[in-house]
């Protein structure tokens, strides 16, 4: 069964930094153990901007416009509902949303489980970001994501794009 995915509500938003914590744990299985602090979702202020999945949510994709693409600042599936198919279909979510936008994302490139799933789902290493792009890799720079593995900027182009 395909796992429906639909846009987060309001008073949904104050969970799902929970669900973001718990997928993080997963990385200290490679040695990535992110800081404490605010997460990333924990800094939306527009549920519009959230994809999640169940009810409660499992499972959400944070996105938003970046230069001319829509950028996945985040997505996150709790542990306990990994490998069925959520992730997957979050980011067919994303991909429908981008239209003719084409999708990008910033990620920890030798992470087995991160740069590789983003690969088979299309997405290719992107060498020159636009400016606000490039802004985002510089600001995950500041807050010391290099610190913790080599990080890598992906784009996926738009269906329409050849």
């Amino acid at each position: 069964m395909v796992p429906v995915v639909r846009t987060a509500t309001a008073a949904e938003l104050p969970a799902l930094g929970d669900i973001e914590r718990a997928a993080d744990g997963v990385f200290e299985s490679v040695g990535i153990v992110f800081p404490p602090g605010t997460t990333v979702v924990e800094t939306v202020t527009d549920p519009s901007d959230v994809l999640v999945v169940g009810d409660p949510p499992v499972a959400f994709a944070y996105v938003g416009q970046v230069d001319d693409h829509l950028h996945l600042f985040q997505i996150a599936v709790d542990p306990r509902w990994a490998k069925q198919g959520i992730g997957t279909a979050l980011m067919q979510a994303v991909f429908d949303r981008a239209g003719s936008r084409g999708v990008t994302l910033t990620t920890f490139a030798d992470v087995p489980w991160n740069a590789p799933w983003y690969t088979r789902l299309g997405f290719g290493v992107l060498a020159e970001p636009g400016p606000e792009l490039a802004e985002l890799v510089a600001e995950e720079r500041r807050a010391g994501l290099d610190e913790l593995g080599a990080r890598v900027v992906l784009r996926r182009p738009a269906q329409n794009e050849t």
